[in-house]
């Protein structure tokens, strides 16, 4: 299914001499002409995309002082259309006298016959007491306690993250009264139950008046969504209940029925960052979806994310 490409090598050879030289003509044109384009550098600001990157990166590297590499390794892959390397070695700057480690990776797509890179990750490896005043360890733990076949880890792969909760649920629980309050969230969470189990998701777990499901479709998770704001809309009950609701899809791994991944945490501060009545979705749910006809989109926002690294895309689904 993968195999090792000795062509993907060479490309990334030649792009890490063109960054060296300084070479920009050849610096662009290796990269991919789409607007899913993707450079992350290892400052803070360096998330760049689309054509801002490709009129901006020769710049950028321009203002690299003069370095030589000393010593590296490619491994580089391909299976059908797309093709990923991974570049790691040392970079010696004379003028400054600094060595830096460096990890690069690579990920390519064929392009009217043609390697183009689509994404770039540049990466400086520093030991987590650096970082963070901490070593981690619960890693370590987890697989070690997988190898051993401790934990019954279940399935692993692409899912969509959907959590809900109730805006102002605190204060709507002291209008009402407990026994009042109880029993309309018990209402509203078996509504979303049964919505979601309609559109074939999994409720995994209720938090208080919030709740977390995955889907193994964007498409229906999208529909449930929907379905879950409009059942909330058309609800005449007083005081009302109002919702907002976050949506990401990616990489996450299932452990006795919860689950686990950045892509849970971060589908948790989309939640977070909609407003009432609104269901936000991330550009990674966006891209996967395609051009379904039954949904609309508006308001696309770059926005920061508690705890997570630079801005990121939220769009508004439309009800």
């Amino acid at each position: 299914m993968y195999k090792t490409s000795p062509e993907i090598e060479a490309i990334v050879i030649r792009w890490n001499e063109a960054i060296r030289t300084k070479d920009k003509g050849s610096i662009n044109n290796m990269l991919s002409a789409s607007e899913q384009l993707r450079y992350v550098g290892s400052a803070e600001n360096e998330l760049w995309s689309g054509a801002l990157l490709r009129r901006g990166i020769g710049d950028h590297f321009d203002e690299v002082p003069d370095f030589h590499y000393r010593g590296y390794n490619i491994e580089a892959y391909e299976s059908g259309q797309i093709g990923w390397a991974l570049w790691t070695g040392e970079i010696f700057f004379p003028t400054t006298g600094v060595l830096s480690k460096n990890r690069i990776s690579f990920v390519f797509g064929l392009e009217h016959g043609l390697w183009k890179i689509v994404q770039i990750h540049i990466s400086n490896p520093s030991s987590n007491m650096d970082k963070i005043g901490i070593e981690h360890e619960a890693l370590d733990a987890l697989m070690a306690a997988a190898q051993e076949g401790k934990l019954g880890l279940g399935r692993e792969g692409m899912a969509t993250v959907m959590f809900t909760d109730v805006v102002d649920s605190s204060a709507l629980a002291a209008a009402m009264g407990d026994r009042a309050w109880i029993g309309r969230i018990d209402a509203h969470l078996d509504d979303v139950t049964h919505i979601v189990e309609a559109a074939g998701g999994t409720l995994v777990k209720s938090l208080g008046d919030g709740t977390m499901s995955t889907f193994t479709s964007t498409r229906a998770a999208l529909t449930a969504a929907t379905e879950i704001q409009r059942k909330a809309f058309a609800d005449t009950q007083t005081p009302v209940i109002r919702l907002r609701i976050g949506v990401h899809s990616g990489e996450v791994i299932e452990n006795k029925g919860d689950f686990f991944g950045t892509v849970v945490n971060k589908a948790a501060r989309i939640n977070a960052a909609a407003a009432p009545d609104e269901i936000r979705l991330s550009d990674a749910t966006h891209i996967m979806l395609g051009r379904a006809a039954e949904f609309e989109f508006d308001d696309p926002r770059d926005v920061a994310l508690k705890g997570l690294e630079g801005t990121h895309r939220l769009y508004r689904l439309k009800t």
